[in-house]
């Protein structure tokens, strides 16, 4: 027998065997693992809501874009203007200063204001030709207007005064405007080279004398006007002309 095995004695005390005991440490090792995990998981999750809660912050601190430039309040900026600009006004006639004693500034007489006639000059070359001519102009209108200058001068049958010949002018004095109320008259003056001799005659330069049934008369601004002699032609030589302006008659 076993000397603890005696009468009076109480049981054996209880021992775990070997393979309780390696349970019961697996069992702390399990335990101690699990808590381990736990902390872990805690911790992570702990990280990952302040890592949210950063990025939300940062989402909401973050600065919005630039605003776009605008004017300051109560100012408007001007846009640019399509209206079309405006034209000068085109320019008309300019009226012609008269020369008569009012010194009232009229325009120049229009063709139809006009009546023109032709008669020989009293005061001419001497010779068998015309010599010279005296070109008038009535103001047949009812208002006031102005002649001016020196003439052209052509020569013309008595039909179209478009078929002419254009005789060289040599203009003599001066120009200066005047003024012809209702009816009143201005004039002016031809001096041609003459034509010498009887019949036919002739020209001093040998050249073929010329005589034109009418001449076509033209002022500035009024116009050019056929005309003819009250008696007989215009003959003469060289197909040249001396004019004077037109003046008060």
């Amino acid at each position: 027998m076993s000397p603890w095995s005696g009468a009076g004695e109480g049981p054996a005390p209880h021992h775990p065997n070997s393979g309780d005991s390696m349970q019961y440490v697996n069992g702390i090792r399990k335990a101690a693992l699990a808590i381990a995990a736990l902390s872990a998981a805690l911790s992570v999750t702990a990280c990952q809501a302040d890592g949210s809660k950063a990025g939300a912050e940062t989402s909401t601190k973050a600065p919005s874009s630039a605003p776009s430039a605008s004017t300051t309040p109560g100012t408007t900026t001007p846009e640019p203007s399509h209206a079309p600009t405006s034209k000068a006004p085109t320019a008309t006639a300019s009226p012609i200063s008269g020369s008569g004693s009012t010194g009232t500034a009229v325009k120049a007489c229009a063709p139809t204001a006009l009546k023109v006639t032709a008669h020989e000059a009293a005061d001419r070359p001497a010779g068998t030709g015309t010599g010279a001519a005296v070109i008038e102009f009535t103001n047949v209108s009812a208002k006031p207007c102005t002649l001016q200058g020196h003439p052209t001068v052509a020569g013309a049958g008595n039909g179209s005064p478009d078929h002419n010949a254009p005789l060289k002018v040599t203009a003599s004095g001066s120009a200066a405007p005047v003024k012809l109320a209702p009816g009143a008259k201005a004039s002016l003056k031809l001096t041609f080279v003459q034509v010498q001799g009887e019949g036919d005659g002739y020209c001093k330069s040998g050249a073929k004398p010329v005589a034109y049934p009418t001449l076509v008369v033209g002022l500035p601004g009024s116009g050019a006007h056929q005309v003819a002699l009250d008696d007989g032609v215009f003959a003469e030589c060289d197909n040249t002309v001396t004019a004077t302006a037109v003046a008060a008659a």
